[in-house]
């Protein structure tokens, strides 16, 4: 698969839907960044990552025939591609909080954001960004995060990780596409704090207490609450306190 390396720029995602649109390029081409200043994770969020240590890459993926109601499906399959790359590396207790990041032993160690282009015949062209920590060591402020160096005490090559990963993407899209069903399952059984008790805070600030029993087809997370009653959240509508 086609992979272009940059040394910087502001953001892989923007790099790569900027490219797509002025050419035409060969599905699953790899975006790989050295530096990323203006990294994004969702609903706007920053990705901060330290120069030259990790993996900032955004991957193009053409004609998805997905419809609104499955757009989650995308990150799915996405989420598994990264959780499975870290499995093959062995790093341990991994995981996949909802919606879109990747834990090792409940600490942070990857984060995805997928953003979609529908086009004039109904099939999407996505951008699949990803961010890995890999070799940074570092995590001031940030006590929720962690490296595959800190864990492993290795040193890894990003440009071998992203065609890997890459490589892994491919396997889920075509799953994908054959048998969505056993990606939802391999999702939830390894979905973070799936059938625990956990607590989670609303937009309001207010804390409480729920155990996360799944997540719908249209990405809400589905929460018992200590009333027996069943919510649906989306993204960014509450968050977990972990």
């Amino acid at each position: 698969m086609p992979l272009i390396k940059l040394d910087a720029i502001d953001s892989t995602n923007d790099y790569l839907k900027q490219l797509s649109n002025e050419s035409v390029l060969e599905n699953f081409t790899i975006v790989v960044a050295n530096e990323q200043t203006k990294g994004k994770g969702q609903m706007g969020a920053k990705w901060v990552s330290e120069k030259g240590k990790n993996l900032t890459m955004s991957v193009l993926i053409k004609d998805v025939s997905l419809n609104n109601e499955n757009i989650f499906d995308l990150n799915v399959a996405a989420a598994l591609s990264v959780l499975n790359i870290l499995k093959k590396n062995k790093i341990p207790k991994v995981s996949i909080k909802w919606p879109n990041d990747i834990l090792s032993d409940s600490k942070k160690v990857a984060g995805i954001l997928i953003e979609n282009r529908r086009k004039p015949e109904g099939s999407l062209n996505s951008v699949v960004g990803i961010g890995l920590n890999l070799n940074q060591t570092n995590f001031e402020n940030l006590p929720q995060a962690t490296s595959l160096t800190c864990i492993t005490g290795e040193i890894y090559d990003p440009e071998n990780m992203a065609l890997h990963i890459g490589e892994f993407l491919q396997e889920s899209f075509q799953k994908l596409a054959q048998n969505p069903e056993s990606l939802w399952k391999e999702y939830h059984q390894n979905l973070y704090k799936i059938n625990y008790p956990s607590a989670f805070e609303d937009q309001m600030g207010n804390h409480f207490m729920g155990i996360i029993k799944r997540v719908t087809l249209d990405g809400k997370l589905e929460v018992l609450l200590d009333d027996e009653s069943i919510t649906h959240y989306d993204i960014k509508e509450i968050k977990m306190l972990y």
